[in-house]
């Protein structure tokens, strides 16, 4: 083991130090607190022998700063002490020590300590490594080594919250082996086993980011999720784990679809997970590979299910469309004018989903920049959000006035704008 002998006069720190070579361990030498620190902070060490008695930072001050730094790592620290009394004691096991030695230290008593504190090291160890493997056992399918379904759902929750933060794409894919039944019960269910660990195998050679995330999902059903992946990666991903099954060549006499093991593949991709939940997003993939199986089996479906819309921004505040475009990166195309007029013109060409209009424009206001647009049968059915810095009351009477959809106060608040904007075109 490394122990760091923490002691700041040289006869004992020579004296102790040769006690601990020829136990046969290996001694790290601090003669204050303040270099016990630096050494903790870049050595692991095993063990911890700390004088209590030093200038500058004590044992007692260096103990609590190390307890603090290492966290839930725990290594022991025996101090080394002329003082027996209660309180003294009491104030070192308070401060983080777990055994005392008193001056003179006997070389026999060194060596008993040192030894009582590996084999309480050793059972923690062991104890950690146990709730390790209960942790693992928890989480993991035995079959199959993948993860289970209950800890994809709490993993999947984390990425979902990470894709809100960063605006990213998501993808799921839901995949089931085709006529598993009918392969169970024409082989056998130790070979229905093995199949189902050949798959999974394969489905895990298929997915080579570390963020890529697979579990088994259910009986012959497996689901992965695939972070910062758009529509066409998503695809690509499904018919390269499609095909990779495929090649395997099981044989599946029992199959209507196949002389041999396939695979069926539903996917859902969100550009922007805000508005819409996991579960929705599971359900949508659940729903494109029922539309795999129903054309024929051994292919792969994947849907978007918020698909970019193109928002126009009518604001003659720069700052003000930025805020915006922001606010729907990875949510929607934002295309952007300061001008009244302009916004008409580019309301009959690009037929935007929703348009999103400044009251207070320089030339044509909003209001009428609006009510043009009830006018005109060609962007009548446009749906517009009026926004304005104007009194509440005084935004909604005008907006009821020019056949507005939706009226928002400035600053506008992200989710607020996002439900808003979701409103209309989903």
């Amino acid at each position: 083991m490394k122990i760091l002998l923490v002691e700041d006069s040289a006869t004992l720190r020579h004296a102790m130090s040769s006690y601990i070579r020829a136990f046969g361990h290996d001694p790290l030498i601090a003669s204050s607190g303040e270099e016990a620190l630096q050494i903790v902070d870049k050595t692991p060490v095993d063990m911890i022998i700390m004088d209590v008695e030093m200038p500058g930072l004590d044992g007692f001050e260096t103990t609590r700063l190390i307890r603090e730094w290492l966290g839930d790592h725990w290594i022991p620290i025996i101090f080394v002490t002329g003082k027996s009394e209660d309180e003294d004691l009491e104030h070192g096991i308070n401060a983080g020590g777990d055994d005392y030695l008193i001056k003179p230290v006997s070389q026999v008593i060194l060596k008993a300590k040192i030894q009582a504190m590996e084999r309480i090291t050793n059972m923690r160890d062991q104890l950690n490594q146990l709730n390790q493997d209960l942790k693992n056992l928890s989480q993991i399918d035995g079959l199959t080594q993948l993860y289970n379904r209950r800890t994809f759902e709490e993993k999947a929750h984390e990425y979902w919250r990470l894709a809100t933060r960063s605006k990213e794409p998501l993808a799921i894919l839901l995949l089931d082996i085709d006529h598993f039944k009918l392969f169970n019960d024409y082989y056998g269910h130790p070979a229905g086993d093995e199949c189902i660990k050949l798959v999974s195998s394969a489905l895990q050679k298929c997915l080579n980011r570390p963020s890529d995330l697979v579990a088994r999902y259910g009986g012959e059903e497996f689901i992965v999720m695939l972070p910062n992946t758009p529509q066409d990666g998503a695809y690509h991903v499904a018919e390269h784990i499609r095909k990779t099954v495929e090649k395997l060549n099981l044989k599946h006499r029992a199959s209507t679809s196949s002389d041999r093991v396939t695979v069926s593949i539903g996917g859902s991709v969100v550009n922007f997970t805000t508005g819409s939940s996991l579960q929705q997003q599971i359900s949508l993939a659940d729903k494109a590979l029922y539309e795999s199986k129903q054309c024929g089996r051994n292919r792969s479906t994947v849907k978007l299910y918020n698909p970019h819309n193109t928002v126009l921004v009518v604001d003659d505040d720069e700052i003000s469309i930025d805020i915006i475009s922001e606010t729907l990166r990875g949510h929607s195309t934002v295309v952007s004018t300061r001008s009244g007029e302009e916004c008409l013109n580019m309301a009959k060409e690009l037929k935007p989903d929703v348009i999103i209009l400044d009251v207070y424009l320089p030339g044509v206001n909003g209001y009428a920049v609006c009510q043009s647009l009830r006018d005109d049968p060609s962007t009548a059915m446009i749906p517009v959000i009026l926004i304005s810095v104007c009194d509440k009351e005084e935004l909604t009477r005008f907006g009821k006035k020019v056949k507005a959809n939706a009226c928002l106060q400035k600053p506008l608040e992200h989710h607020r704008l996002i439900a808003k904007v979701n409103q209309f075109i989903t």
